[in-house]
């Protein structure tokens, strides 16, 4: 296998198994499957994204409630 494919697994924060499945997969000729592979980790990436998005949402929540406090007080 092309160790820049290797590379770009790992750039995309496949761990080992994923980049060991994929490999497998290929070396198999089963591309449906490491396209599936690739695509469940871009799906797992995604949602991390969201959860972060909305963990941000809370903290600027919070930021805004209490400068709205403080300039109350003012």
């Amino acid at each position: 296998m092309n160790p820049e494919v290797i590379r770009n697994l790992q750039d995309a924060g496949c761990d080992e198994e994923t980049i060991s499945q994929f490999l497998a997969c290929c070396q198999s000729g089963s591309d449906r499957q490491s396209m599936k592979l690739l695509k469940q980790h871009r799906r797992c990436l995604l949602e991390q994204i969201h959860d972060d998005e909305h963990r941000i949402d809370c903290l600027d929540y919070l930021v805004d409630q209490l400068e709205k406090a403080k300039n109350k007080m003012k």
